[in-house]
């Protein structure tokens, strides 16, 4: 088989295809277009270029226990699914060090300088500059205490190529229009935005990519396989197809399918969940986090979606329908209604334990390339991460050091005394 086999379809792996493709690569996609929908399609949305420092930090891991789903916070482990998460959270811990969090908060830093302008570049060549929206975002609070505490952290955190500004008064009074609880304070973020609708978006991905040439085909890479230092794929079907190139971008998946060959790829399912419905008394705020109650309010057309939750597992598992019910009780405490038939949704994020996404140059056979694991940021980050496959495959330089992103660094074993 010609040309370049990309695996996966949501929106790292479409505009990685994409990107291909329009250099000059003759490119199959193979997207399982199956349920459910990729966390690409049901996010909230945002482009988020403030969201520099990686979750894997003592900031975080000491903050874990008040945030958990028991005592009403977003984070949630299946315990049934233990065998899944376990290792890993050994693994995030063992990141979650002051000097681990400096290096992510610089590689994280250098791909998220140009999402924003990533995205400008692809929603012109879509023919669709209005897919992005750049009216920045909000975050509020309900309590002065916690407004405090929240601006203070926001002030101290670096948020890259984001700028943060008062709350002004008349999108706060808006606000308090549509909400019942008083708004404590807020801040508006500017430099950051929003996909105007993501099924929309993924859509245009596909046309464009069949109208420069690609193929795709349905279907479903079960393993891939090293046959004299190639990959093979196989797919659900039977078939095995051979390419020049393969590139992973396969989600949550990707992680068995590059331990097929040798790597160590411990990706985590980390799954989100949202109700959306009709909204046309919303009006045209920008995505608004109700930082108190970890939730994301996001208007696409005449559509409102609320978006929560981190809860790891395995990505088959059945959803929780607790936490509709708590996204229901949210909305019902800020007297926010979803008009018509309201939409349920859960999906995957795939997440790495030190939360960078994994991108790269296999060194354990000839012709496979990966880019998945990108965390809350897989939308943020499309964009110029098929800008930097399509230099790797090309041969040429990256636009940014990708060496932080190797997967090798999951091989590395951790120096202990007797190494010094």
């Amino acid at each position: 088989m010609a040309g370049t086999l990309v695996v996966g379809g949501g929106v790292v792996g479409k505009a990685s295809a994409l990107s291909l493709q329009r250099a000059g690569e003759s490119v199959t996609l193979v997207d399982p277009r199956g349920a459910p929908r990729p966390a690409s399609y049901g996010n909230a949305g945002h482009i988020a270029t403030e969201q520099v420092a990686p979750l894997a930090s003592p900031a975080v891991l000491a903050s874990a226990f008040r945030r958990l789903f028991a005592l009403g916070g977003a984070l949630d482990f299946r315990l049934s699914d233990i065998g899944a998460f376990g290792p890993w959270a050994a693994r995030f811990v063992a990141a979650s060090t002051p000097d681990g969090a400096a290096r992510g908060r610089t590689a994280l830093g250098g791909l998220l300088r140009d999402a924003l302008p990533g995205w400008r570049r692809l929603a012109k060549t879509l023919g669709r500059p209005d897919l992005l929206i750049e009216q920045g975002h909000l975050v509020v609070w309900e309590s002065a205490a916690s407004a405090r505490a929240g601006r203070a952290a926001w002030e101290a955190a670096d948020i890259g190529q984001a700028r943060l500004a008062p709350l002004a008064e008349p999108i706060k009074a808006r606000l308090e229009q549509l909400v019942r609880p008083a708004i404590a304070g807020g801040l508006a973020f500017q430099n950051t935005g929003q996909i105007s609708d993501p099924a929309l978006m993924l859509r245009l991905l596909d046309e464009a990519f069949e109208a420069a040439g690609g193929q795709r085909r349905v279907g479903q890479v079960r393993r891939l396989s090293n046959v004299d230092g190639h990959v093979v794929a196989e797919l659900s079907d039977g078939q095995r197809l051979a390419p020049e190139r393969v590139l992973v971008t396969g989600g949550v998946g990707s992680g068995a399918l590059m331990r097929d060959l040798g790597h160590v790829a411990p990706v985590i399912a980390e799954r989100g969940y949202h109700l959306e419905g009709g909204a046309d008394h919303w009006g045209d705020l920008p995505p608004v986090v109700f930082e108190d109650r970890s939730l994301i309010l996001t208007r696409f057309g005449a559509r409102l979606r609320a978006a929560s939750f981190v809860e790891f597992g395995r990505e088959d598992a059945p959803p929780d329908p607790r936490k509709w019910a708590r996204l229901r009780r949210h909305l019902s405490e800020l007297g926010v209604r979803l008009e018509g038939p309201v939409a349920e949704w859960m999906g995957a994020r795939p997440t790495l334990p030190d939360y960078l996404p994994a991108i790269g140059v296999s060194r354990r056979v000839n012709n496979l390339y990966y880019a998945f694991g990108h965390q809350h940021l897989g939308l943020t980050l499309a964009a110029t991460t098929g800008e930097l496959v399509a230099a790797l495959v090309g041969g040429g330089p990256p636009a940014v050091d990708l060496a932080p992103f190797d997967l090798a660094r999951f091989e590395r074993r951790p120096k202990t005394r007797s190494d010094a």
